[in-house]
Formats: structure tokens, sequence, C-alpha cells
């Protein structure tokens, strides 16, 4: 098994332009070449978090996800984010993993924000998504899914070279600053308590709706120590996150031997 590089871009991404946040997270992107494996952009990189993006939503066929395909094949590494997306009559919060092969596979934000009517305009996605990069696995999901543990808990998988069901939690948000220490705190908890690394990437600086968000994008340990904090500046890092480590922390700790069985129910 091979060490994996994580890239986090933290930045202000611009109200309601979708070219410029092209233009934005392309340029930023493009440095990255040769140097990681995976590279996280904020929830909503195209749009910023509005209700009212609903009516400039792409589909699946759209240019954003042309956009990502390209910059995925050009840099040599899998790009995530979260885009305003319509399918069929629903328009979801939807998580896009582009690999450099041309595949792309997303997940549907489970959890709306209600204090933001979100769900009001917004469908829910109903499935979480398990993917795999370089031989470990990766759980993707959105902002406010973070406040759900049960969704998100992670469990023994025999049939896994890790031997659970994934090693890596990643989050794409657009959390504002008023609730900073949430943030923070929730990330670290994530990690204690599914024994993986965690990645977390927000976005800086002030939305339409006059919104300001401190960033504090973080790669978190499985003991929750910080690997990378990143302030609220804007600031593309890179982390390796080791597999041994991982690994050795798990067979010292194994607190899955011990954790509850349960089964989830649509609600």
């Amino acid at each position: 098994m091979h060490d994996l590089r994580v890239s986090l871009i933290q930045a202000a991404t611009v109200w309601h332009d979708a070219d410029a946040n092209r233009a934005l997270y392309g340029k930023l992107i493009r440095g990255l070449k040769g140097q990681t494996d995976l590279i996280v952009l904020p929830e909503t990189f195209t749009s910023g978090f509005s209700n009212d993006a609903i009516h400039r939503a792409e589909s699946m066929q759209g240019e954003t996800v042309a956009w990502l395909r390209q910059k995925a094949a050009e840099v040599g590494a899998v790009i995530t984010g979260s885009v305003v997306m319509r399918d069929g009559e629903s328009v979801f919060n939807r998580l896009l993993w582009a690999s450099p092969d041309g595949d792309v596979q997303h997940y549907d934000k489970r959890h709306l924000f209600r204090m933001a009517k979100e769900h009001e305009r917004y469908a829910a996605g109903k499935e979480r998504l398990i993917v795999s990069l370089h031989g470990w696995r990766i759980c993707p999901l959105v902002c406010y899914d973070l406040r759900f543990p049960v969704f998100m808990r992670n469990g023994r998988d025999a049939d896994q070279a890790g031997g659970m069901h994934y090693d890596l939690l990643l989050f794409v948000a657009n959390w504002p600053a008023p609730r900073r220490h949430p943030w923070r705190t929730l990330l670290r908890a994530r990690a204690i308590e599914n024994l993986c690394y965690v990645v977390g990437v927000n976005r800086v600086g002030r939305d339409g709706n006059e919104l300001d968000y401190a960033g504090d994008s973080a790669v978190i340990d499985m003991v929750g120590e910080a690997l990378v904090d990143c302030g609220s500046e804007p600031i593309v890092v890179t982390q390796t996150l080791s597999w041994s480590k991982l690994q050795g922390h798990r067979d010292r700790f194994p607190a899955w031997m011990d954790a509850d069985a349960f089964e989830l129910r649509d609600c």
C-alpha cells in the first residue's frame, strides 16, 4: 500500500459566477500537476452556497463536469468538490469525484441545511459513496453531513486491505465563521471515532449573503491531531497521509471491535 498525497484548495469562491470560479480554481489546480493524488475543492465551488443557485443548476452533461474531467486528466489526479446539479426533476448539492481516466462518480448531499431552507429547494441523497484511490478507501461527504455521525459510521470489512469500510473521511464545505468552533471540533471527533484520517475543505471570504467564512480547512489524523490547519487566508497545501501509521493505530487500538451493531433506515 502507498501513502496518499492530498491537496486542499481553500479560496474565496466568486458569488454566482461559474466561469470566474472555473478560472480561479483552474489556475490553482494547474500548479499541482505531478505533485498530488487527490485535489479537494470547497462545497458549491462554482456558485457559493445559495438557494438562488438552483436557477443556474447544471447537468452531468454540462460545462463543469467536462471541465473537471479535463483538469483531472491534465494534472493526473482526482479532483472533487460539490456543484449545484439538476438530475431529472430534482436539483442536488452534488459532490463530483473526477478521475484522470475520465470517470466521474457522485454523491448527493444527504443532510440538507434546514436553517438556510436548503431542504425546501434541493433534493436529498440517500446513499453514501465510498471510492477507491491507490488502495485507499475514501468516503466523501458535504458540509452539514459532518454533524450526523451515524450516517458515516465506519466499520469492519474483512474483505478490504485496510480492514474497515474506509480509511479517509472527506468533507467539502461552505461553513460560516460564526460556527467555526463546531467545524473544527467535529472534524477531530469524526477522525477519532472512525479510526481514520479526516480532510475538511472550507472556503474563505464573504459571500453574496454577507456571510463570512473563516476557512479552517484541515487534515486530521486518526487520534484527532491536526497535520494541517489552514487558518483564514486563501491557501493551497498538500499533505501526505501515512498508510503504515493508520494501520498501526488500528492494530494497537481496535475500538471497532466494541462498536454497537445497527442498521440505517431511510426516514
